[in-house]
């Protein structure tokens, strides 16, 4: 303020610069508007700004006030404004000195009443619907006996103790916690996260994935359970590959991650009794069916037991098969000789008429015949030898003529036999190799083939083979007569013996048999 007074000036009244008169009006708003409770529409809210303050503008029917949120504030609502939402802002009254505006800093900013959060439930409900979201061709199957199990939830509440113990009475399996804030500021993230974290584990790895999710919270008021009306919330529960159980609140309490989820659950206990089924249910009911069954089995093998015998009955018997086979049979060997004697006639009548007409003028008549026609054959022979030598001549002049320029075809011919010849012979070389490796690869196999065979490996197992005096092999004790030389082959080698009556060896007779018997050679097994 200034307290010069201008001589010039046609009143006595106080001069002040722009700044003065912006200050003075910024102080005299901010005392009289220091704490406000202000209630409007939100208008042109477009989200926190890259500085991460907020900038929109609250209005009713007859006015309009512009409003800020700054960062810090911000990141501690309990929710976020969204456009066309009427709430209830507090904070204080300032000017904007540089564009001779006024607006109102906003320190909290609640729903204006239960009817506007519902309002605004309907409204979010309407769009995530009109995207999809809600639709019953997104929901999938729960698994009927998941072997892991993923719970989102507060790790300090009752609620995950009433999941733990109705899961481990009912069915017991491997549970898996991620522990999420249920209320409060950043809650909806977190669950979000624990859900996308979840479908993020990958099969068969450290963590395993587990078959179920189930998002569960106790109950509590609108305002309490209004993280699982979060959008992105919502959109998570969506997006799970792992089918997901939604049991917020009690059964009357109804939020939008109710209509995303692929199950609502009436409540966290509810949840776990549908995530698994009774065991001992199951066991009696697999008990009945292994009774039914084994009474279908019993009663199918009756049926089959009588049926056989009524076909037993209705076949004939083995004389009854056998009577007509051996009547043919009769009756064919009663012809048989029958026939064998007029077969044996008509030969005789055959082989006499055929004699009849062998008599001498025939046989010489016969032989003139034969001489003639080999006297004319052998002059045509003569004929056709003469025109052959003169043909063979002929060949042989020309071939005289082609001999005389045969050295330098034949030279040529040579080297490209050489060279052939060597072509011939690498393929061979490489063919022979080939075929020499083969043959090493089959021999060594039939020699493995041979030594598993070879009685040899029985004798290393402790087995002896008795031969007798000729070297043959004795199976069986009633081969050998007392007092007969034997040898007895072992795996390292051979000894001689000499048999006797009742299994015993006079020492005489052993000591005489090592001096006198020698061990006969092998013979070839094969």
């Amino acid at each position: 303020m200034s307290n010069v007074f201008d001589s010039d000036s046609p009143t006595n009244l106080t001069e002040y610069s722009v700044s003065e008169l912006s200050g003075s009006i910024k102080r005299t708003v901010e005392t009289a508007f220091d704490q406000v409770r202000v209630r409007g529409e939100i208008s042109g809210y477009r989200g926190p700004h890259s500085s991460g303050h907020a900038y929109f503008a609250l209005k009713d029917d007859r006015a309009r006030i512009d409003a800020v949120i700054w960062k810090g504030t911000f990141s501690r609502l309990k929710f976020r404004p969204e456009e066309g939402m009427e709430v209830i802002a507090i904070g204080k009254v300032t000017t904007f000195p540089g564009s001779s505006k006024y607006q109102i800093v906003i320190e909290t900013l609640e729903p204006a009443g239960a009817g506007a959060l519902m309002a605004l439930i309907e409204e979010r409900k309407r769009k995530l619907s009109a995207e999809g979201l809600f639709d019953a061709a997104r929901k999938k199957r729960l698994p009927f006996m998941p072997r892991v199990i993923g719970v989102v939830t507060s790790p300090t509440g009752a609620v995950i103790r009433d999941i733990l113990h109705r899961i481990s009475d009912r069915f017991p399996v491997h549970v898996l916690v991620w522990p999420v804030k249920v209320q409060g500021e950043g809650s909806g993230e977190e669950v979000a996260n624990a859900i996308r974290g979840f479908n993020a584990l990958e099969p068969g790895g450290a963590i395993p994935r587990p078959d179920v999710l189930i998002v569960a919270r106790g109950g509590g008021s609108l305002e309490d359970l209004w993280s699982f009306n979060d959008e992105i919330v919502v959109r998570a529960a969506a997006e799970s590959r792992i089918p997901l159980i939604s049991a917020v609140g009690h059964e009357t309490d109804w939020t939008l991650i109710d209509y995303a989820a692929d199950v609502r659950a009436p409540t966290p206990t509810g949840a776990a009794e549908m995530a698994v089924p009774v065991k001992a249910e199951l066991e009696a009911q697999a008990a009945a069916l292994a009774a039914r069954l084994q009474g279908c089995m019993n009663r199918q093998m009756d049926q089959r037991r009588q049926s056989v015998r009524a076909l037993m009955r209705a076949l004939p018997s083995l004389d009854q098969l056998l009577a007509l086979p051996r009547r043919r049979f009769d009756e064919a060997a009663v012809g048989l000789g029958r026939g064998l004697e007029l077969n044996t006639i008509n030969k005789r009548r055959g082989f006499e008429r055929v004699a009849s007409h062998l008599r001498p003028d025939v046989l010489s008549n016969r032989i003139v015949e034969r001489r003639q026609l080999l006297n004319e054959r052998m002059a045509r022979a003569e004929r056709t030898i003469e025109r052959l030598l003169d043909r063979s001549k002929s060949r042989i002049d020309r071939a005289e003529a082609v001999l005389t320029s045969l050295p330098g075809r034949l030279k040529i011919q040579t080297d490209r036999g050489r060279e052939r010849l060597g072509n011939l012979s690498r393929h061979a070389d490489t063919a022979i190799r080939h075929q020499v490796t083969r043959a090493r690869a089959e021999l060594s196999a039939q020699d493995r083939v041979l030594q598993s065979l070879s009685y040899k490996n029985v004798l290393k197992r402790g087995y002896a083979v008795i031969r007798d005096e000729d070297n043959r092999p004795v199976s069986q004790a009633s081969a050998l007569s007392a007092g007969m030389g034997i040898a007895i082959e072992f795996a390292d080698g051979r000894v001689g013996a000499l048999t006797t009556e009742g299994g015993s060896v006079p020492a005489s007779a052993r000591k005489r048999s090592t001096q006198t018997a020698e061990p006969p050679k092998q013979g070839s097994l094969f």
